[in-house]
């Protein structure tokens, strides 16, 4: 989820926290609360990332730090110390609380369709359910009346403890739009090898990125339509030398890492070869804006690259000017 997405999910979560006993007492319920905001968006400190590069950021973000190591340690780490400033606090029920909020933090990203390598080092594989956008309208939503509501009526434990399953209620109901949509696209692809739905900020409606053995379609998919926009014949990625030194490239890397579905570009112009590789999942006005570039010279030396997402080509040949 986003940033803003997971700050309000916090305080909810220390809105339920109050039907803890132990939040009677003054100093525990601040260091709970202050434990369930910090745990609710720490997973995310790997966003310093992308102060160093795109490729590191995409390499990396929702990796270890949503991992199963640090879902772990991280409410070890807060409790021991949130404790130091409030040593009278109990310290287990802050510590559980401080937990549940990085469970809930690492639960929410599995279901959008970035997802996070949760269960590393068991497997490296990134989970990704591709059931609720980055951002969804309904949960923030829902938390803000919550919020409103808290304040005009007090008792935020019995509130939350309603919104929180009428939010889990959304979720199954999401879940079961998205089984109805993959339905309807398997009818019309019956021969897919993969197909990978990503939910749009618009009620049940998904983008659609399909393999089967001969092309790749993209479309549009709901629980009771499917429609195709694109078709791009699948062709093996030549094997010569501005290929082999793209491949090396960190940023081409870095998205292949991350893309399970893409396709690929060669264009040679003014003495260099550009091999551009395009995520299908992501199409936006007729346009695929996550990519990575590599431009290589006629010694098969990469020159420039980039990976990220680009909305414009003038911007994308700001990026790869060769100096």
């Amino acid at each position: 989820m986003d940033s803003g997405t997971h700050i309000v999910m916090g305080i909810g979560l220390s809105a339920l926290s109050t039907i803890d006993p132990v939040t009677t007492d003054p100093t525990s319920a601040e260091a709970v609360f202050l434990g369930v905001l910090i745990g609710s968006v720490i997973p995310d400190i790997d966003t310093v990332l992308k102060l160093k590069d795109n490729a590191t950021y995409i390499r990396h973000h929702r990796g270890i730090t949503h991992a199963l190591p640090f879902t772990i340690l991280w409410p070890v780490i807060l409790t021991g110390v949130i404790h130091l400033f409030y040593d009278q606090a109990n310290l287990f029920h802050l510590w559980l609380w401080t937990f549940l909020a990085v469970i809930l933090h690492v639960s929410v990203d599995i279901f959008n369709a970035y997802g996070t390598q949760a269960l590393w080092p068991i497997t490296p594989k990134w989970i990704a359910l591709g059931m609720i956008s980055i951002f969804d309208p309904v949960i923030f939503g829902i938390h803000l009346c919550g919020f409103v509501l808290w304040y005009v009526f007090g008792h935020p434990g019995l509130l939350f403890s309603f919104i929180y399953v009428i939010i889990i209620g959304y979720y199954l109901l999401r879940t079961w739009h998205k089984r109805r949509a993959l339905a309807k696209v398997r009818h019309q692809l019956p021969n897919a090898k993969a197909i990978y739905l990503s939910p749009t900020i618009h009620w049940n409606q998904y983008h659609v990125a399909a393999k089967t053995p001969e092309e790749f379609v993209v479309g549009e998919a709901d629980r009771l339509h499917f429609v195709i926009l694109d078709r791009f014949k699948r062709v093996p990625l030549p094997n010569d030398q501005a290929v082999n030194a793209a491949l090396k490239d960190k940023n081409i890397r870095a998205f292949l890492s991350f893309s399970p579905i893409y396709r690929f570009e060669i264009k040679d112009y003014n003495g260099f070869t550009d091999i551009r590789f395009i995520d299908l999942r992501y199409l936006s006005k007729g346009h695929y804006p996550f990519v990575a570039v590599a431009r290589v010279n006629l010694d098969s030396v990469v020159v420039s690259s980039y990976t990220g997402w680009i909305y414009n080509n003038e911007k994308l040949e700001k990026k790869l000017a060769v100096t």
